[in-house]
């Protein structure tokens, strides 16, 4: 008895998997779209109250009621993001979520983020 190994056969499976695995991740905006890359770390951001900043983090909590606020870590350190003002909700976007937000650096009892937009 002889077999016959078949190399045609698998290349279509190959090419399949590499044109799924190859495709983009779908990239979600609320608000005004953010800039691609960070300018700024998170332990930064008290050194720029008043101005407009780019950060990229976790998503690690949000308001539970309405999705107005939530707040973004990165290897530096945590903020508070409150959506309010830019007129969307992150209720949908799921928890640890990494995202890159933009906006404006608020001070308070705590330094903060005002945002107006966010890239996920």
């Amino acid at each position: 008895m002889t077999f016959t190994v078949n190399r045609i056969a698998p290349l279509p499976a190959l090419v399949i998997l590499l044109a799924v695995g190859c495709a983009p991740t779908q990239t979600n905006i609320l608000g005004k779209a953010p800039a691609q890359q960070p300018t700024i770390l998170v332990r930064e951001l008290s050194a720029k109250t008043g101005s407009v900043v780019t950060v990229k983090g976790e998503m690690v909590e949000k308001c539970p009621v309405a999705g107005c606020w939530f707040m973004l870590r990165d290897k530096t350190g945590m903020v508070r993001v409150d959506t309010k003002q830019a007129g969307f909700v992150v209720s949908e976007v799921p928890l640890h979520t990494t995202m890159t937000v933009s906006g404006t650096v608020a001070s308070g009892t705590e330094v903060g983020l005002k945002a107006s937009g966010v890239r996920y």
